[in-house]
C-alpha cells in the first residue's frame, strides 16, 4: 500500500506524481531527476481529493520509497505533524500579503528531518492580488530543497503569471462506483447507502462521507431539496430564503464558537490576563488590544466564510436538482443525482418548459455570482427564490 491508494479515481494524476517522487530522490542523491519541479499546481471540481493528493505526494517526496505509506515520514507527513511540512489552508475570506510574505519567510528555511521542505498551500485562489504577486517571487527562485504544492478548484483561479511557473496535475471527478466502493470497503456502508451518497454528492468524497454516516447531513439536503416544491407563494420565497441562511449562520455559529474562545483565551493569557504582578493588566491593555481586535476581525472573516460556504453548498444543491429535471425534460440518459426523488423531479419537468428550468438554473448561479461579490445574503437569496418561483 502506498499514499496514493486512497486517491480515489484519479490513475493518471496518481502515475505523473508518483514518477515525480520516484524523480525527487534522484535529485537529492545528485541526479538530474527528470520530471521533478519545484512549484506544482494541483486542480480539480470539489471534493476529487486535490488536497489530499497533495499531501500525498508531500509524503511521497520525504519518504525514502517515494510513498510506501508505512514509514515515519509518510505517517507524520499524512497527520501534519512533520516538520518539514508547512500547510497553510485560509480561514478567513482572503489570504493576505502580509501572511503570505510570513509564509515566504518560513518556506527560505532548509529541511530539518526530511529530503524537502514542503509548502502546502490549499486554497491558494484566495490569496490577494498583492499576495499573489509575492507568491510568485517565490516560487520563480525557491531554495533547493523547498517545494510549492498549490491547490485551487480550476485553473483559471489563480494568475497566469503564477499558473506558468507550476506543473500542473489535474483531477477529476470520481465515478459514483468508485465513490461508492471506497464508503463500502472502508467505512463499511451498506452498498445500497454508499450508492445513494455517492451518487448523491456527485463525486465529492468528503459530502457522500457525510451522507452516508451523518442523519443530519440527510436531512439539511432533504430540507434544501424541498425548496422547490414550498414555493407557492411570495411569503412563501421569503421564508425559505430566511430559513436557508439562517441554518448558514447556525452552522458557522457551531463551527466556531468554541474555537473562537479557546484562540481568544489564549491570546489574553499570553499578554498577562490572570497573571500577577506589576505592569502586566497595563501590558494587557497596551499590548494585547491591537492583537485581540486583530484575532476578532480573522475570527469574523472565518465565520463569514463558513456561512458563504454553507449557502454555496445549498445552492449546488438545488442547481444539481434542476438539473436533473432538464436530463428528464430532455430525455438524456445520464444518471440523476437526485434519484430518490424522482417523483418530485417528475412533477416539475412536466410543469416546467426546458427553457424556464435554464432560468432557475441560472438564478441561482447568479445568487452564487452576488454572495461572492459580498452582496447581503438575505436579499440575494429572496431574489433566487422569488425566479426560482416565477
Amino acid at each position: 500500500m502506498t499514499v496514493f491508494d486512497d486517491l480515489v479515481g484519479q490513475d493518471q494524476a496518481t502515475a505523473v506524481l508518483s514518477r515525480a517522487a520516484a524523480a525527487a530522490g534522484e535529485v537529492v542523491s545528485g541526479g538530474r531527476g527528470a520530471g521533478m519541479t519545484h512549484a506544482w499546481l494541483f486542480t480539480g471540481p470539489p471534493g476529487s481529493g486535490r488536497e489530499y493528493a497533495a499531501r500525498a505526494f508531500a509524503a511521497a517526496l520525504m519518504c525514502p520509497d517515494a510513498g510506501c505509506g508505512h514509514c515515519d515520514q509518510c505517517h507524520q507527513v499524512m497527520i501534519g505533524s512533520h516538520p518539514d511540512l508547512e500547510s497553510v489552508r485560509p480561514e478567513g475570506l482572503s489570504y493576505s500579503v502580509k501572511q503570505t510574505r510570513e509564509l515566504i519567510l518560513r518556506a527560505a528555511g532548509a529541511p530539518t528531518q526530511g529530503r524537502w521542505r514542503v509548502i502546502l498551500f490549499e486554497d491558494a485562489d484566495r490569496a490577494t492580488e498583492s499576495a499573489a504577486n509575492a507568491l510568485l517571487k517565490a516560487i520563480e527562485e525557491p531554495p533547493p530543497r523547498t517545494v510549492w504544492l498549490l491547490c485551487a478548484p480550476a485553473l483559471d483561479d489563480l494568475v497566469i503569471t503564477i499558473r506558468s511557473r507550476c506543473r500542473l496535475v489535474t483531477l477529476t471527478t470520481p465515478s459514483t462506483e468508485a465513490v461508492a466502493h471506497v464508503l463500502a470497503t472502508r467505512d463499511s456502508v451498506p452498498w445500497e447507502t454508499a450508492t445513494f451518497a455517492a451518487r448523491a454528492a456527485q463525486g465529492h468524497i468528503s459530502r457522500a462521507r457525510a451522507l452516508a454516516l451523518d442523519e443530519g447531513a440527510r436531512r439539511r439536503r432533504e430540507a434544501v431539496l424541498s425548496i422547490p416544491r414550498s414555493l407557492t407563494g411570495v411569503g412563501e420565497c421569503i421564508t425559505a430564503a430566511e430559513r436557508l441562511v439562517k441554518t448558514a449562520e447556525e452552522e458557522a455559529a457551531a463551527a466556531t464558537a468554541a474555537l473562537n474562545d479557546d484562540e481568544t483565551s489564549e491570546l489574553r493569557k499570553i499578554y498577562g490576563e490572570g497573571s500577577t504582578g506589576k505592569g502586566l493588566n497595563r501590558g494587557l491593555v497596551r499590548g494585547g488590544a491591537g492583537a485581540l481586535k486583530e484575532l476578532e476581525d480573522r475570527q469574523k472573516s472565518r465565520a463569514t466564510r463558513i456561512k458563504r460556504d454553507s449557502l454555496d453548498a445549498a445552492l449546488l444543491e438545488l442547481v444539481s436538482f434542476y438539473r436533473d429535471v432538464l436530463a428528464m425534460q430532455f430525455g438524456a440518459a445520464v444518471e440523476l443525482a437526485n434519484d430518490d426523488i424522482r417523483f418530485d423531479l417528475d412533477q416539475l419537468a412536466k410543469r416546467l418548459t426546458p427553457e424556464e428550468t435554464l432560468r432557475r438554473i441560472d438564478a441561482i448561479m447568479q445568487c452564487r455570482e452576488r454572495l461572492a461579490a459580498n452582496v447581503n445574503p438575505q436579499i440575494a437569496v429572496e431574489a433566487m427564490m422569488l425566479a426560482l418561483r416565477g
